[in-house]
């Protein structure tokens, strides 16, 4: 597995990480078993960089990783402040200490690697009190760094302007590459590491969908198509699903012949060099090999590249919805 360098914080990490989302069951029914065989498989791998956040299934993704037995060498990113006693206005220094120290129980860790604020409002990161509480939390060594998963385009550059933030997780894939333009030059600037998360739109970029695809009662991608449930833009990257089945269907005209879809999408992110790692979770071991494997695919031509440009803004930006 190749590593890149997560910014500041000087962590080498795997190129692809897991996204542990799926540990909490938000795509359906995860049983302990399961979840160990993932995690186990993704040891096999060399996938060194894990995702979590202490409300995927209520804290069962977190605890799911800390009763497993680590190798040296894993990072793990886990997030705050989308629980019901921070979200969405009462933010407070204490509140925010309470909630990592409970993450940090659930995982066994005496000191967070890399805490994440969770998509907080907008308007709380303009205030700006949330950055100077979270500086005070790693010099007392509650965590060892800080970062913040966004939703908009404008979120990630009002972190980035914060000295202490060392990474960025952003909406990055191939049917949402705005963050392209200006994020990822000034996140390089910065040397703050990019995260990239729903590299495959939710799975419609693994090509597998057709508009008669259907999922579980529990899965997101059935409770939340429209936003129901939070932000629009989480679910199939905010593309209406039966529009982002076609959408599919065109890349796979322009996508290298004989590379899979799943490894085509996730190339593209990878040839972006500001990008650290690309947290994609899988429902199944196997599935991780997959995923893996787009670390050793070619790069994708510049000309491919540029097509691809194109074609997101024509085809593809129109049809997003909750922002970008």
């Amino acid at each position: 597995m190749k590593t890149r360098r997560l910014g500041k914080t000087g962590y080498e990490v795997s190129e692809i990480g897991l996204g542990c989302w799926q540990l909490g069951e938000a795509f359906g029914p995860v049983n302990d078993q399961t979840a160990e065989e993932i995690l186990a498989a993704a040891d096999a791998a060399g996938v060194t960089f894990w995702d979590t956040a202490d409300v995927y299934g209520g804290g069962q993704s977190e605890r799911r990783i800390g009763a497993h037995q680590k190798p040296a060498g894993v990072k793990i990113a886990t997030k705050l402040g989308r629980s019901g006693e921070l979200f969405p206005d009462k933010y407070t220094k204490e509140g925010i200490r309470e909630s990592l120290a409970g993450s940090a129980e659930r995982l066994g860790a005496a000191s967070l690697d890399l805490a994440q604020l969770h998509c907080v409002p907008t308007a709380v990161l303009r205030d700006g009190a949330i950055f100077g509480w979270m500086d005070e939390l790693r010099a007392e060594g509650l965590v060892r760094h800080w970062g913040a998963s966004v939703e908009t385009i404008e979120e990630g550059l009002i972190c980035l302007d914060q000295p202490g933030c060392s990474t960025l997780q952003i909406i990055f894939n191939l049917l949402r590459q705005d963050a392209a333009k200006e994020l990822l030059p000034k996140a390089a600037e910065k040397d703050v590491g990019i995260i990239v998360r729903l590299p495959l739109a939710s799975g419609l970029l693994s090509g597998k969908f057709d508009k008669e695809t259907r999922f579980d009662a529990n899965d997101h991608r059935n409770f939340n198509r429209d936003g129901q449930a939070f932000s629009v833009g989480e679910t199939f990257s905010g593309i209406p699903f039966e529009r982002g089945v076609e959408l599919v269907a065109e890349l796979k005209g322009l996508s290298p012949e004989a590379m899979p879809m799943s490894q085509f999408a996730l190339r593209w992110i990878l040839d972006h060099p500001q990008v650290s790692t690309v947290i994609a979770g899988v429902s199944k071991p196997e599935q991780l090999a997959d995923n893996v494997a787009a670390s050793e695919q070619k790069s994708l031509f510049p000309a491919l590249m540029g097509k691809l440009s194109e074609w997101y803004e024509k085809d593809v930006k129109p049809e997003i919805r909750g922002g970008v």
